[in-house]
């Protein structure tokens, strides 16, 4: 003969709710079951009871970033740095909000700014949370390091792809499926650039989660070898988590140093001249880009989202 539980939910503690149970003998075995099923729906659900992806993002995005869901514009910048945020702030006239929480944030309109922070965890983890939201694009104005002596300080390059060296993306998808932008996305960003009659570069960049290596002799003849025209530590993740969460993504990245040489090697002092000169306008070209989309009300698609 199973024992059963029968619960008493009335009794109340500061800290939450005193279940008052006692065993039975009745022939039912499914009362412990549902005692549990209950509990989850009397406690608060979302903290202990998230039991799908659209759960869990669904509360860790506003966890995140201090946003209801319905708060976020339909358009996303990715960014890796503060200033960025305050510099759209400046530029739009918006409000920075989530400065207590771990990704600072501000709206104009349909287009929301997130500073995710560095690397491809972080990357993935704002792609996965964006998931609750399903954005129409996000745009990651990134910075990276120019692997060609035609490079200059305050290039832009456009990824046409981006190769995989940071082994995040590998809990994603195998290592043979390259890490693609959605290209509607990408010929915005190239119209909004030549409009500003500025040049710009495409090619692929290598994405590693190796903060320093300038050093290392080895692994610059593996970037030689492999043709990458930029490195930085989030493209790949970024394209490929997006991909992988429907999300239609692209990137502008601008050149901040020429690591493959020694004077090239950024330093405090460099980024702070590099960062007054250049940013404000790779923020500028990041907004336009998102509104030549929102104005002419286009559609942006990543191949087709499709399973097999």
């Amino acid at each position: 003969m199973s024992k059963n539980i029968f619960c008493n939910t009335e009794s109340f503690l500061p800290g939450g709710i005193l279940l008052l149970c006692a065993a039975g003998n009745e022939n039912d075995g499914s009362h412990l079951f549902v005692v549990f099923q209950r509990l989850c729906l009397i406690l608060e659900p979302r903290s202990i009871c998230m039991k799908t992806k659209n759960e869990i993002v669904n509360n860790w995005l506003p966890r995140y970033t201090g946003l209801r869901l319905d708060e976020f514009g339909s358009y996303i910048l990715l960014t890796n740095f503060h200033h960025y945020v305050e510099l759209f702030s400046e530029q739009t006239g918006a409000e920075i909000r989530g400065l207590d929480k771990s990704m600072p944030n501000a709206t104009h309109g349909d287009i929301t700014i997130i500073d995710f922070g560095m690397g491809s965890p972080n990357a993935a983890t704002i792609m996965d949370l964006l998931g609750a939201i399903k954005p129409k694009g996000v745009l990651f104005l990134g910075k990276c390091g120019g692997l060609k002596k035609r490079n200059k300080i305050g290039d832009m390059i456009l990824p046409i792809g981006a190769i995989r060296g940071e082994g995040t993306s590998n809990d994603y998808f195998p290592p043979e499926v390259p890490a693609m932008p959605s290209f509607a996305l990408q010929k915005a960003i190239s119209t909004t650039i030549r409009d500003s009659n500025i040049n710009y570069w495409t090619g692929t960049v290598y994405t590693t989660n190796r903060r320093v290596w300038e050093f290392d002799k080895e692994f610059k003849k593996y970037l030689r070898k492999i043709r990458a025209y930029a490195i930085d530590m989030e493209t790949a993740t970024l394209f490929s988590v997006g991909f992988y969460n429907k999300i239609p993504t692209g990137a502008l990245l601008l050149v901040t140093d020429q690591p493959m040489v020694p004077d090239g090697v950024k330093t405090m002092e460099k980024d702070a001249a590099n960062s007054k000169t250049f940013d404000h306008n790779h923020v500028k070209i990041g907004i336009a880009s998102l509104q030549q989309l929102i104005n002419k009300g286009d559609t942006i698609r990543h191949l087709k989202f499709e399973d097999w």
